[in-house]
C-alpha cells in the first residue's frame, strides 16, 4: 500500500469537502428537525455524494478522453481550480457562496440538493478523484481512491451528527481558523497538481 499517496489522497479530498466548514450549514438546513431526521439526513447526502465521487473515480478520466483531454491537461486545470478555492478559503469568499447555494433550496429534504450536490460532491471534489485515480493508475489505485473518499465522507457523516456540539466547542472564530489553516494546505497541494502536470508535459522536472 502507498502510505503516502493514501496520505496526500485524505488531506487533499478532505480540504476541499471540508467537513468542518459545512458543519453550521448542515445545521441551518436541518432547522427545527429532530436528531433521527437529521441522521437520515446526513446518511442520504452521504450516500449519493459517495456514489457521484465513484462514478467520477472509476469513469472520469474515460469521459476525459472520449471528449479529448489528456490527464495531464486535467490536472493542471484541476491544479488552478483547487488553487482557486484555496483563495476562496482563505479570504472567506467560500463560506458566503456556499450560504447562497443553501438558500436557494426550497424543498424540506436538503439532502439530495444542496448537500449532496454541490456542497460535498462538488466541481472540486469530482476534479480531486479525477486526479487522483489518474495518479495512481489500475485496480489498486481505484480501490484507494474509492477507501479515501468513503473514509472521507465517513468523517463528514460523523461530524454531521456532531454538529451542535462541535460548533458550541469551536465557536464561529475557531472554524474560520481552521478552515484558513486549509486553505493553506490545499494551495500548497494544488501547485503541486500543477507541476505535476507541466512535468507530463515536459515543461518541468
Amino acid at each position: 500500500m502507498d502510505t503516502a499517496f493514501l496520505i496526500t489522497a485524505f488531506v487533499t479530498l478532505f480540504v476541499i469537502i471540508d467537513p468542518i466548514g459545512m458543519m453550521p450549514l448542515f445545521i441551518a438546513l436541518t432547522q427545527g428537525q429532530s436528531r433521527q431526521e437529521r441522521r437520515v439526513i446526513a446518511v442520504r447526502c452521504c450516500v449519493i455524494a459517495f456514489g457521484i465521487l465513484a462514478a467520477f473515480t472509476l469513469f472520469g478520466e474515460q469521459v476525459l478522453g472520449f471528449v479529448g483531454i489528456s490527464m495531464p491537461a486535467f490536472r493542471i486545470a484541476g491544479g488552478l481550480l483547487l488553487f482557486l478555492t484555496a483563495l476562496d478559503m482563505l479570504f472567506e469568499r467560500r463560506a458566503k457562496r456556499r450560504e447562497d447555494q443553501s438558500d436557494q433550496a426550497e424543498a424540506p429534504d436538503p439532502s439530495v440538493f444542496p448537500l449532496a450536490i454541490p456542497l460535498i460532491a462538488g466541481p472540486g471534489a469530482i476534479a480531486t478523484v479525477i486526479l487522483l485515480a489518474g495518479q495512481n493508475p489500475g485496480l489498486s489505485g481505484l480501490a484507494l481512491v474509492l477507501a479515501v473518499s468513503g473514509l472521507v465522507l465517513a468523517v463528514v457523516f460523523a461530524l454531521f451528527l456532531m454538529a451542535g456540539p462541535l460548533e458550541s466547542i469551536l465557536g464561529r472564530t475557531g472554524i474560520n481558523v481552521v478552515t484558513r489553516l486549509l486553505g493553506m494546505l490545499l494551495a500548497a497541494l494544488s501547485v503541486q497538481f500543477v507541476l505535476d502536470g507541466l512535468k507530463a508535459f515536459g515543461f518541468a522536472t
